[in-house]
């Protein structure tokens, strides 16, 4: 897939030397090349390029286009037909796999599948403290859980990776099924939310419905037509809808749709309702007009930048009753919004709803609740309205009051465990206040119990970070060039790029790339080389030091001594995890080709170079070496060589 951006003023769909030069003449790729969705920007000059296939249809810049260009030779009638016959191979490789065109989507909702993923979500989460031993938490024990991480799954973050999972298992939902609802106290905090979450969790379609959800019914004529005829009627999981796949033979262009279910309050309080669309939409509440987005529309992030802002409306609601909520959907020609570059052609909408909390009075609540329990797990984080595809985040603070309740349970009850949930690094001021720290990404569908299978200690933590913590935003590398100039990016980092950048320049991090606890203890030892003409071979005895069972990634790192140009001080090569149990251990052996180890890619000569010279190798538990925790070994190279290709 090509990117949407240019690179040395060329977008990329548009780049021989990209799509034919290095990626099938150098690198062998002899299958198709598709632009990301909307990210083709000519006819002629992305054909001659090697761009096969222009997403999504119906086509803007091939059809009609691509017959003039080819007939006025602006496309060589030779890549035209490369084009072709690529699209054509890949056709008749789907047609190999014996799935059926516009066959309905099949489920692998499974006892093993969820084993599975229960597996990654434990396995991929990072212990980043745990001083004094806190972790992991007494199963016979009480235990409080705090915050807005905790009783909402958050399994993924927004955009293209973001669907509707079989199930989602909370961290609240994790803890109390391993040690039991009746041991578990709860309360919220503080919200984080940035647009209002998802109301279909809170809705139930019908009222003799038993599972939340919306029903979801298209129509050709608009509300108010009478006896206007459905088209079809659904039932749905989610009140957030990009309509880009949905597909009805009966509907016309224009066309409309109502959303409905039914709110049964647990409390009595104030309820927001949130409502973002691209289209026009109305939102009601028990057949009273509450929101009204058809004709002042602002444009919002939401929908990759189509759709407007969200627009909120608050509801007194009485603990007991039932209320109905209606969305009236008018399709994407109804936008008032002018058309971005990323646009769907039936439009989306997305349906938020909160309860409205006092944020001091909660924050004060969940201090005094953990001065009166032993054990605390405080779960805060992003989300998938913080972190998504199509637009970036702002800083790196975690959303409005976190930082505030984190600093009031911390003092309440330095034991508290810490779990953030984000898909990158957060800014984290309270970090010296704690103890006991994880960080659980978003973990999937079974993250919950991931989450809790790591706190009380049935699954030792094994995960690495994959990129390093910077202590705040302004130490990241790419921080002065961030922002687009003029329509320009300078790349002015370099190859200093995340631990590169920070060992390069002597500054702290909160957590360094590499960087991961165990509830156990490891040991390198007896590191020794062996080399030949073309690769090296490294090995190194690994042991289990401690008192529990459990597995350490060894980090290889390569380093050259006095390079010729300025390098990385070392740079990772290859991994390898290995599980060991109590008291064990083995000797791990890997191979890497010696051009790999070594080079860096020569500018004036348009090739890979590996240098002659002495080089380190270093195998680590992360990329910051600590005394006892890492060892190393010299080989030599002894003649300059560049190459090309992989």
């Amino acid at each position: 897939m090509s990117a949407y951006n240019k690179v040395n003023g060329i977008h990329v769909c548009e780049d021989e030397r990209f799509l034919r030069e290095i990626l099938r003449e150098e690198w062998g790729w002899n299958g198709l090349v598709m632009s990301d969705w909307f990210g083709t920007y000519s006819t002629s000059e992305a054909i001659n390029a090697g761009m096969d296939l222009e997403m999504p249809g119906p086509s803007r810049w091939r059809g009609e286009q691509a017959f003039v260009a080819a007939s006025s030779d602006k496309s060589r009638p030779t890549a035209l037909d490369d084009c072709a016959r690529r699209v054509l191979n890949l056709v008749n490789e789907c047609v190999r796999s014996g799935i059926p065109e516009n066959a309905p989507e099949l489920a692998r909702d499974t006892p093993e599948t969820t084993e599975f993923l229960r597996r990654l979500a434990a396995e991929s989460i990072v212990l980043l403290k745990n001083d004094g031993g806190i972790l992991p938490l007494k199963s016979h024990k009480k235990t409080l859980v705090v915050g807005p991480n905790a009783r909402l799954a958050r399994y993924c973050g927004g955009g293209s990776s973001e669907l509707i999972p079989y199930h989602a298992v909370s961290p609240l939902e994790g803890i109390q099924e391993k040690i039991g609802a009746e041991n578990v106290t709860f309360t919220i905090g503080a919200h984080s939310h940035k647009d209002l979450p998802d109301i279909a969790r809170l809705l139930i379609p019908t009222l003799d419905s038993t599972e939340n959800g919306v029903t979801f019914t298209p129509f050709n004529d608009a509300p108010g037509v009478k006896d206007r005829k459905p088209v079809e009627e659904l039932l749905v999981r989610t009140s957030s809808m990009i309509l880009l796949d949905y597909n009805n033979p009966k509907l016309a262009q224009l066309w409309y749709a109502d959303i409905e279910g039914y709110l049964a309050a647990d409390r009595t309080g104030e309820f927001q309702f949130g409502l973002c669309v691209f289209g026009a939409a109305r939102l009601y509440v028990n057949g009273t007009l509450l929101i009204d987005a058809t004709e002042v529309q602002k444009p919002g992030n939401a929908f990759f930048g189509c759709g407007t802002e969200e627009v909120k409306a608050t509801l007194p609601l009485q603990k007991g009753d039932t209320y109905h909520v209606k969305v009236e959907f008018f399709s994407e020609p109804f936008s008032k919004l002018t058309p971005q570059a990323v646009t769907f052609p039936n439009g989306a909408v997305k349906v938020g709803g909160a309860w409205v909390i006092n944020h001091q009075e909660e924050i004060r609540c969940a201090a005094a609740l953990a001065r009166e329990h032993e054990q605390v797990v405080l779960c805060i984080g992003l989300n998938n309205g913080w972190e998504s595809e199509g637009f970036d985040r702002d800083d790196m603070k975690l959303p409005p009051y976190l930082d505030d309740l984190a600093a009031a349970v911390l003092e309440a009850n330095p034991n508290t465990a810490v779990v953030v949930q984000s898909g990158a690094p957060v800014e984290m001021p309270w970090l010296s206040s704690t103890s006991a720290l994880l960080q659980a990404w978003y973990g999937g569908n079974e993250a919950g119990h991931g989450i809790a299978d790591v706190l009380y200690g049935d699954v030792n933590p094994s995960g690495k970070l994959s990129l390093s913590f910077p202590k705040k935003i302004e130490d990241n590398p790419a921080y002065f060039n961030f922002r687009c100039e003029a329509g320009r990016v300078l790349y002015g980092e370099d190859v200093y790029v995340g631990y590169r950048w920070y060992e390069g320049l002597k500054r702290p991090v909160n957590f360094p790339f590499g960087f991961g606890l165990s509830y156990t203890t490891f040991k390198f030892e007896d590191l020794s080389l062996k080399m030949d003409n073309e690769s090296l071979t490294i090995s190194v005895r690994v042991s289990n030091t401690g008192n529990v069972d459990g597995a350490q990634v060894l980090q290889i790192y390569v380093s050259h001594k006095n390079p010729s140009i300025r390098r990385p001080v070392k740079e990772l090569k290859e991994f390898s995890k290995v599980f060991l149990t109590k008291g064990t251990n083995k000797t791990i052996s890997l191979d890497i080709p010696l051009k790999y180890a070594c080079s860096y890619f020569d500018e004036r000569r348009d090739q890979w170079i590996f240098e002659k010279g002495q080089y380190t190798v270093i195998v680590s538990d992360s990329s910051r070496l600590e005394t006892g925790k890492y060892v190393e070994a010299d080989f030599k190279i002894d003649k300059t060589i560049w190459w090309s290709g992989m």
